[in-house]
């Protein structure tokens, strides 16, 4: 299985890391999971699932990730994936989810599910234009993210596939 993930400054990469031990968890070493930077993934073709997802910035994934979608969209088409995106801040969460422009990208590839994770915010990592973007948005610092909740839902695709190849078998 692989985790194809876009990030800027590395929490979202701690998502799919999370994602992945829970997958990996769950499946009592029926897979392998490998988590890989969405621009550095050629084809999904050695891959029986796919879970792709992206930080998201002004309401959209990042570029690795959406050229990653249309890169290998014939492929994704044919295999379960699941899409999980990370970027709100704060309680309640902003943005809200209702208000991120990925529909494209859950269509390419017919994705199962898709998650919104709370992100992470330390401006000491950001560039100075991105510091006065989330200064101008009123943005909350801090890390909102719950990786138990994030892993668990991995090894709920885990036992989804499990559940199928079960099946598949009978």
């Amino acid at each position: 299985m692989l985790v194809a993930v876009a990030t800027r400054h590395g929490a979202t990469r701690e998502i799919a890391d999370a994602i992945a031990a829970g997958m990996a968890g769950a499946s009592e070493d029926t897979w392998t999971v490998d988590v890989r930077d969405a621009g550095d993934v050629a084809d999904v073709r050695g891959y029986d699932a796919v879970v792709v997802g992206s930080a998201v910035y002004f309401g959209h994934w990042l570029e690795q990730a959406q050229s990653f979608v249309l890169r290998c969209a014939i492929d994704l088409w044919n295999r379960p994936v699941w899409a999980f995106s990370s970027g709100p801040l704060g309680i309640p969460p902003r943005p809200p989810e209702e208000l991120l422009a990925i529909e494209e990208m859950l269509v390419h590839t017919r994705c199962r599910e898709h998650r919104v994770f709370p992100g992470r915010l330390d401006r000491s990592l950001l560039g100075l234009r991105e510091r006065a973007m989330v200064t101008a948005l009123r943005a909350p610092e801090g890390d909102f993210r719950d990786l138990a909740v994030v892993g668990e839902w991995g090894a709920g695709i885990a036992g989804e596939l499990a559940d199928e190849l079960s099946g598949a078998a009978e």
